[in-house]
């Protein structure tokens, strides 16, 4: 693992894990936009083949205990620094069950909390996602999961194994490392989305088309939301000087179904009747199941589209530290790179 530091210092030292990610490359860019002294880590390679956090959590523990490699690099890397930010992990969400992906999503996580606490940081911040819970109507901060699919399921379980380490007792007083149980932060991101990002491009090519669509009446939230809103909130959960939640809920960003695709494609969708929606719904996860949950990622994506997903207000607003809304400006310049692609 390679530790690279940039920028001048502004108080607190950050370490960004998965720097050159999506979401890890832009929280370090709104750090270093910030003047905060930054350095950038890339994670290792885990593989786990354990199915429940207790599990999960003995072989972190093991790892620690022995000295593993990977403890010892990470806790040397973190020594120092003030807020660790876990942007690493495999956004994988239409891939099957693998020991790479417990590994990265579920065990590193594990281990990094395990690593930060032995290098006394003073905050640690874990990027989760939303999907844990599921085809639920409303998404909030509560420990209930439902996740569907095994991206969704890893997630899940790095969620539960945090939990589960922050729940033992911390070291003794004035042993060097100890970590408040509230210095472990687990943010859940919900549908981020970016100007270049694939995910993006392909939903501006699908809200382009005469695909287009939503449920009626159309007027339902959705947790689509914008890469620069989700940076920013990391960064301000990071720094803030009051206690923080261990699980908080990135902020909704003001649209509905039909607004993002009237911005992401530049045309009113058409609205379908529910049932029809409920139904074709049903059936593509049915023949998903059978083959295996191959299907469960982008039939997530159509569900997702016609009916949205509600989310309750939570720590960020009640905290009074919710993000400018972004995400309209985010999937009209989709619009327009993917057009100037086509005329290429």
């Amino acid at each position: 693992m390679t530790v690279n530091s940039s920028g001048n210092s502004s108080g607190l030292r950050w370490l960004v894990l998965g720097s050159t990610g999506f979401v890890g490359s832009a929280i370090v860019a709104e750090l270093r936009d910030r003047g905060f002294d930054v350095d950038t880590l890339s994670a290792p390679r885990l593989l786990a083949t354990a199915e429940t956090a207790g599990l999960l959590a003995e072989e972190a523990r093991a790892a620690a205990a022995s000295a593993g490699a990977t403890f010892v690099s990470l806790r040397q890397a973190f020594a120092g620094a003030d807020v660790v930010v876990n942007a690493a992990g495999l956004a994988t969400p239409g891939d099957g069950e693998s020991p790479a992906l417990t590994g990265a999503n579920a065990l590193l996580p594990a281990v990094i909390a395990l690593a930060a606490r032995a290098a006394g940081v003073r905050r640690l911040v874990h990027l989760s996602s939303a999907s844990v819970q599921g085809h639920r109507r409303v998404i909030d901060e509560g420990s209930d999961r439902a996740p569907f699919s095994a991206y969704s399921r890893s997630k899940a379980l790095g969620e539960e194994v945090l939990e589960l380490l922050a729940g033992e007792s911390a070291a003794p007083a004035g042993e060097t490392g100890a970590l408040p149980e509230t210095g472990w932060v687990t943010v859940r991101a919900t549908s981020v989305q970016g100007p270049n990002r694939p995910t993006t491009l392909s939903l501006a090519k699908v809200a382009a088309s005469p695909l287009a669509s939503v449920a009626a009446p159309g007027t339902a939230p959705t947790p689509v939301s914008s890469i620069n809103a989700l940076a920013w909130f990391v960064v301000e959960t990071g720094q803030h000087q009051g206690v923080v939640p261990a699980l908080v809920l990135q902020p909704w960003e003001g649209l509905s179904v039909s607004d993002v695709l009237a911005a992401a494609g530049g045309r009113t969708p058409l609205r379908l009747p529910e049932w029809m929606c409920h139904t074709v719904l049903s059936g593509g996860y049915f023949v998903s199941r059978l083959l295996g949950e191959r299907l469960h990622g982008p039939i997530r994506r159509v569900e997702l589209m016609w009916f949205g997903q509600a989310q309750s207000p939570g720590w960020a607003e009640s905290a009074g530290i919710s993000p400018a809304p972004a995400v309209r400006g985010v999937l009209e310049r989709a619009q327009t790179a993917r057009s100037a692609r086509q005329k290429v």
